[in-house]
């Protein structure tokens, strides 16, 4: 048997506090969340090992060095600011200078690495404009750019998927009516990036793909799971086969 193409996976977590009044009385809870357990079920025993590193770990562990990353076949970012990635906590609490992780990914993709960004609140501009990648090095790799401020295109009626390239291989083997999404990053196609797919009445990118020569990048804007992802893509045929193909597409040269 081969061996495992590596994937890293950066981000799809998050902890939630909340308050609580009783009367008189008041206590707080705290949850945490991950984003990426049915991807990872998905993953399993396929040709794919990803490692899942949570936005909390991510702040202080994230390699420094695009070598770092070389065993890495593809990153993929999903919901991860890009503050996260920048203010490394010896920056953050003890004014030191860190390596801009930013530029690290950008190095890795140039020594033949590919890259993936996932829609949510914290991917390409994001909710407030947040996530803030517009003018990054990621952003100069992607087959779209980010608008200047909040992307967010919520659609709670839901948001029909148009596949306009179907002999594509990010597309291959999938059904021909998907499921609708419940919303979505609106960004600007790249000139030399090829749109395979649509979403919502104004047919805004959903899936795109940029071939770079030595390395690729795709992106899928709207969520890897809830709360833009419905259970209906969960529980959809061409979820696995979707992913999949993804990660082929990246990793495939030549």
């Amino acid at each position: 048997m081969s061996e495992k193409k590596k994937i890293l996976l950066a981000g799809e977590s998050w902890i939630s506090s909340a308050s609580h009044a009783k009367g008189f009385d008041q206590f707080f809870t705290t949850t945490a969340h991950n984003g990426a357990v049915n991807f990872l079920k998905a993953m399993s025993e396929t040709a794919y090992e990803v490692t899942h590193m949570p936005s909390e770990i991510a702040q202080s562990k994230f390699p420094a060095r695009a070598e770092d990353l070389a065993d890495y076949a593809a990153i993929i970012l999903s919901d991860i600011g890009a503050n996260t990635l920048l203010i490394h906590p010896d920056t953050w609490l003890y004014s030191k200078r860190f390596p801009n992780r930013l530029k690290v990914i950008a190095d890795y993709v140039g020594n033949g690495g590919a890259l993936m960004m996932v829609g949510g609140y914290l991917s390409f501009q994001g909710v407030n404009g947040q996530a803030r990648y517009r003018n990054t090095p990621v952003e100069k790799l992607l087959p779209v750019t980010c608008l200047p401020y909040d992307d967010r295109q919520e659609t709670p009626e839901g948001s029909d998927v148009r596949v306009l390239r179907s002999g594509h291989p990010v597309v291959s083997g999938l059904p021909e009516v998907w499921p609708s999404l419940l919303g979505y990053n609106e960004v600007v196609l790249h000139p030399d990036a090829v749109l395979v797919a649509t979403v919502g009445d104004e047919e805004h990118p959903l899936i795109a793909v940029r071939d770079m020569g030595n390395s690729r990048s795709l992106v899928w804007t709207s969520d890897m799971s809830a709360h833009w992802m419905p259970d209906d893509y969960l529980a959809w045929s061409g979820y696995k086969t979707f992913w999949l193909n993804c990660l082929d597409w990246l990793t495939t040269r030549g």
